[in-house]
């Protein structure tokens, strides 16, 4: 875009706060092919969300290929500065740099727009949400919205409701982050050398930075070494801050890539103000919405990626207090939620259904 238009686009998104979708909006996805991409379309579909266009857009080497939408064959087009004519809700999910350049100029064309990369999540004018949570926070758009990290909205979920039993004081995390993270090709490259693995053949990893059959290793993002923690760490720790309201809320964690294709697990240790009963814990967690116990200890049964993938809840299980705090204050717990449904594609979706009127 040139200055004039990055003017023009500001000023259009400037006029655009607390406008909400028409009854049955025009939708574009951006990234329409991506991993995510072709999971907010089945969103669209499996929830039945009342559009009346939908358009499906990516990169010029996609362009041509269709797509089965409720029946209905649509073709994907090229993504251009043209594309948002007409368009309402601008669903995106095609990296930052996509993002940073075509979403000012949806949102100058009318369309509100959700994102899902991390270019605008920590902009102080754009809302982070997590319906669940902070679901208020959207009527304050100026036209775009950001969807959060998918670690994030996995904690988030689960976070808010015991926070809301006894403010939350720090929380100390590890993850199991699956491949569907890293994108469609990152889970092909698990299946393919998987498969090697098993076979005895040697596999040459090309999208990952570490052999992925059989092992994890720490988020390949780079790391801070003021800090020390990598890009992932540190977009979890600012994004649940936000989230949450809480900017001192202590937080550190540790994220891990594993061998799983799409569901993302966190073990948290969660310190609260006063002690806590770990029935209330369990109440508060049952009652929550996007919440599922499981949490049967005579099975041994807690929450598995296995389970958490192609369903959008998030599961929650192995409650229990942390043994090395005294004081009743701490809780330990593990979650699992599938990265493409709620931790992306299905938390976009339902942002937008809140935007209906």
């Amino acid at each position: 875009m040139s200055p004039d238009q990055h003017f023009a686009a500001a000023a259009a998104i400037d006029g655009a706060a607390s406008r909400s979708l028409p009854a049955r909006p025009s939708v574009a996805v951006v990234g329409a092919t991506g991993a995510v991409g072709v999971e907010l379309i089945a969103c669209l579909e499996d929830r039945g969300f009342p559009l009346s266009r939908l358009r499906l857009l990516a990169s010029p080497r996609s362009a041509g290929r269709t797509v089965i939408f409720r029946d209905e064959t649509l073709a994907v087009e090229a993504l251009g500065e043209g594309s948002f004519a007409g368009v309402d809700l601008a669903l995106f999910s095609a990296g930052s740099g996509i993002s940073r350049h075509y979403a000012p100029i949806a949102a100058a064309a009318g369309a509100i727009v959700v994102d899902n990369s991390s270019a605008f999540r920590m902009d102080a004018d754009v809302p982070l949400v997590v319906p669940e949570v902070n679901q208020g926070a959207a009527a304050g758009h100026r036209g775009i919205i950001a969807n959060p990290n998918c670690v994030a909205i996995i904690a988030a979920v689960p976070l808010w409701p015991l926070h809301r039993l006894s403010p939350v004081q720090r929380v100390v995390a590890a993850t199991y982050q699956a491949a569907s993270g890293a994108g469609a090709a990152a889970m092909e490259e698990l299946r393919a050398s998987t498969a090697a693995y098993l076979e005895g053949r040697h596999y040459a990893n090309t999208v990952l930075a570490h052999p992925y059959a059989f092992n994890l290793f720490s988020h390949d993002t780079a790391v801070d070494a003021a800090t020390g923690s990598n890009g992932e760490e540190a977009k979890v720790m600012q994004e649940l801050r936000k989230i949450l309201g809480e900017p001192e809320l202590r937080i550190g964690i540790t994220c891990v890539r594993v061998p799983v294709l799409r569901a993302h697990s966190i073990a948290m240790t969660v310190e609260f103000e006063r002690p806590v009963a770990l029935d209330a814990v369990r109440a508060a967690l049952a009652a929550a919405p996007g919440v599922r116990l499981v949490d049967d200890v005579a099975r041994n049964h807690f929450p598995m990626p296995r389970e958490a993938s192609g369903q959008g809840d998030v599961l929650v299980g192995r409650i229990r207090h942390d043994a090395s705090d005294p004081s009743g204050r701490s809780v330990m717990l593990f979650v699992a939620g599938d990265q493409l449904l709620k931790g992306a594609a299905l938390n976009a979706v339902q942002i937008a259904e809140r935007l209906l009127p």
